[in-house]
């Protein structure tokens, strides 16, 4: 346990900051990868894309976007981590808190995919009448259900991550 304490010099708290940031355009690529297979029509019908290359433009949209979401999430985190350890803390120890929220990130973003083809199985018209760009197919229907629950999931557990990061950097830092 005591590899986790000794004095967090600057080059510390910038390599925490810049691990975050760097996640989330990590995650972003990830899941946008995914979702860009599983519906282009999502993309195009949202982001008003008419161009050959949705997935590449998909993947570089969920980079983007992770890098954005990152910065925010970097701030909160790294502010804390600085804060809770009082310049204690070392790299190690913010990266395992970090592991753990990404985990949580992830889960939301499964979470949000299914609860989203959940509700266009349980009311196909509900879902059109909330989301017009939603196509008629049932499968192409299931997909883009998918996309965009899982967006939704992958935002509110960053929100999630930023609220439970604090809280688990202070009850992981007291045990150490």
């Amino acid at each position: 346990m005591q590899t986790h304490i000794k004095p967090t010099n600057f080059l510390t708290l910038f390599f925490v900051a810049a691990t975050c940031i760097i996640s989330g355009g990590l995650i972003g690529a990830v899941t946008n990868m995914l979702n860009g297979i599983i519906s282009p029509y999502y993309y195009r019908a949202t982001m008003y894309w008419n161009f050959e290359e949705i997935w590449t433009a998909a993947v570089a949209q969920g980079i983007l976007e992770g890098l954005l979401y990152g910065i925010i999430f970097s701030i909160i985190f790294t502010i804390t981590f600085g804060l809770v350890t009082k310049g204690k803390g070392t790299y190690i120890f913010a990266f395992q808190q970090l592991l753990k929220l990404m985990g949580i990130v992830l889960i939301c973003w499964v979470a949000g995919g299914l609860l989203a083809i959940f509700l266009v199985n349980l009311s196909p018209d509900f879902y059109r009448a909330h989301f017009p760009m939603t196509p008629f197919n049932k499968t192409e229907m299931i997909k883009f259900a998918w996309v965009g629950g899982s967006i939704w999931g992958a935002i509110i557990g960053g929100l999630l991550s930023a609220v439970i990061g604090i809280v688990a950097i202070k009850n992981n830092w007291r045990q150490v």
